[in-house]
């Protein structure tokens, strides 16, 4: 895939992310923050099924979902994402911007919509704050997910397809622990998932659009004795010598 088919398909799925949060989010703020579709229900299930085990699991799975261990992954996926030592900086650098400047709009969507977690009695776990719309760890492990999802599509094609498999089976755990542990609601988790989704999508485009040809793709040499380098989106470009 060149890089305007991945510029043009990573726009494409953040504006239909986004498009689906905007008409989640309006639905939220028209039933003024009340429980919808499966959100009841799943919350009865959670609390009526809480062995000891599984809510120590869910605590734990849920502690990577926040603090210093996203923005050590998003610095990974950066590493991964380079092949050089300035283009693996400035991919890490590229990679905690998304993922802070996600956060920011995240909790200024938050604070706009203003909806209330479940009640506290069913909280399986003391840490929860500010408010539920959209989740912050599921937008947060959601991010993170997928930009090492990227970064090992563009290092590592067919090898790392089970570890990016296995990361995004973490961020699925991760939102659905919140609901488990009763902090949040499921349309909150969703809104996450999409949020996280919409903002990756843009930032993917912008980065695709901006970035040099020599840092998205990978150069293989080209045919003996021609005197170019050929990357593998169709470019080609004159060696030394």
């Amino acid at each position: 895939m060149n890089r305007r088919d991945a510029a043009e398909l990573a726009g494409s799925v953040g504006v239909g992310a986004w498009t689906g949060f905007g008409v989640l989010a309006m639905v939220v703020v028209g039933g003024d923050g009340a429980p919808l579709w499966l959100d009841d229900s799943s919350l009865k299930w959670a609390v009526g099924h809480r062995p000891d085990v599984l809510v120590a699991l869910a605590r734990g799975v849920t502690a990577t979902g926040t603090g210093v261990v996203p923005y050590l992954l998003a610095v990974l996926a950066g590493v991964v994402a380079g092949r050089t030592a300035r283009s693996r900086l400035t991919a890490a650098a590229l990679a905690l911007a998304c993922l802070t400047t996600g956060q920011a709009l995240r909790y200024g969507v938050m604070e706009l919509v203003h909806r209330a977690r479940p009640p506290q009695a069913d909280w399986a776990t003391t840490y929860a704050t500010h408010w539920a719309f959209p989740s912050g760890h599921t937008t947060t492990s959601a991010l993170t997910a997928g930009l090492l999802m990227v970064a090992l599509s563009l290092r590592a094609p067919r090898g790392g397809r089970s570890l990016a498999v296995t990361v995004g089976c973490w961020a699925v755990l991760v939102g659905a622990s919140r609901v488990y542990l009763g902090v949040h609601w499921f349309t909150d988790v969703i809104g996450g998932w999409l949020f996280a989704t919409g903002w990756l999508g843009i930032c993917l485009c912008v980065m695709a659009h901006r970035l040099p040809g020599w840092f998205i793709s990978s150069t293989t040499t080209g045919p003996p004795g021609d005197g170019t380098a050929r990357t593998t989106d169709g470019t080609a470009a004159r060696t030394a010598g």
